[in-house]
């Protein structure tokens, strides 16, 4: 049984054992004493290292630095800022004139008689959006 427990024991030492003689090979060479990180902009090169000490990590940036990646540009705009500013009245009024004629609300006298004129007017909204969005793929 102990001689089990010390077989067991020697195993599980020799890894580490491995890991000190390993670390202690590394340690004589060391890390680079400088990394340099370079951005590139079209056809620039990378530029070389100035000593064996430094390392030079390149990554291509785009187009130029002033730019706007591709896929950020001419995105549209679905926002409320976006919206035209007569939409913007329309909805206000359509939400202020609950109850009065031709506003399709419960509310009121004349509010059902608006319920067909506000449905073509949404279908017809929706057609156009359609239409729009249609338009912007390319």
């Amino acid at each position: 049984m102990i001689v089990r427990l010390l077989a067991a024991a020697a195993l599980l030492a020799t890894p580490a054992i491995a890991q000190d003689a390993k670390q202690s090979s590394q340690d004589n060479q060391g890390p680079p004493k400088r990394v340099r990180s370079v951005l590139l902009y079209g056809q620039e090169q990378c530029p070389k290292p100035q000593s064996e000490d430094e390392i030079v990590v390149c990554a291509n940036g785009g187009e130029s630095p002033y730019r706007i990646p591709k896929e950020f540009r001419n995105q549209p705009k679905n926002d409320a800022a976006s919206q035209a500013w007569t939409n913007r009245v329309e909805m206000v009024e359509d939400v202020n004139r609950a109850g009065l004629p031709n506003s399709c609300s419960p509310v009121g006298t004349g509010g059902q008689t608006g319920c067909t004129r506000a449905a073509i007017r949404q279908w017809y909204q929706e057609r156009l959006e359609q239409k729009a969005k249609n338009a912007a793929i390319p």
